[in-house]
């Protein structure tokens, strides 16, 4: 496509309208990226995944097969989006009275973060850094930065390091040796 970086690999079977790509990101067959949809350097757009205009993905991220990422939402650097997870920005979407997109609700994902397959994200929240979201889980609220979130709806049930592992009651990994605080209120953890 005209005015992308020559390291930005498009496959002939995807639709890539953007001029907006970084260097070194792949996408991948099927794949659709609207005009007016922002995507970071060396990200990677699998098979199938559809980021709309307006949506703004970060650097390093990974979209795998078939996420849908609307208008209003927001992916910071370094984010995994398992296959087939969905992002929605609209609260109540009905054919006969249509919103109007101004009024879709923002939705935030912050660095770091892991979403599993299948997850739903409903518009309006913010994912914490660092935080991983279960496979199958809808998130209905803000996720603290590190936790670990699963259900419908998604709760907490631990905390996750940034290495990925659970962390133990002392918030010291026992795989890497991360330490970690909990930050003022019911905000997450932060490295200590």
């Amino acid at each position: 496509m005209p005015g992308l970086d020559p390291s930005v690999f498009v496959h002939e079977r995807a639709l890539c309208e953007s001029d907006e790509v970084g260097p070194r990101t792949r996408v991948w067959a099927f794949a659709h990226v609207m005009k007016g949809a922002r995507v970071g350097s060396d990200c990677n757009v699998c098979d199938h995944a559809f980021v709309e205009a307006g949506a703004i993905v970060g650097n390093r991220v990974t979209i795998k097969n078939c996420v849908l990422i609307w208008d209003r939402v927001t992916i910071e650097d370094e984010v995994f989006l398992g296959p087939n997870m969905v992002f929605t920005n609209d609260m109540r979407p009905r054919v006969a009275f249509r919103s109007d997109p101004s009024t879709f609700l923002p939705t935030l994902v912050q660095r770091g973060a892991s979403i599993g397959a299948n997850a739903t994200i409903v518009c309006g929240v913010t994912v914490g850094e660092q935080a991983f979201v279960g496979a199958g889980s809808v998130v209905i609220r803000d996720v603290p930065a590190h936790a670990l979130v699963v259900g419908n709806p998604a709760r907490r049930i631990a905390w996750a390091c940034s290495c990925g592992e659970t962390l133990p009651e002392a918030l010291v990994c026992e795989t890497c040796g991360r330490a970690y605080a909990p930050l003022d209120g019911d905000r997450g953890l932060t490295a200590r």
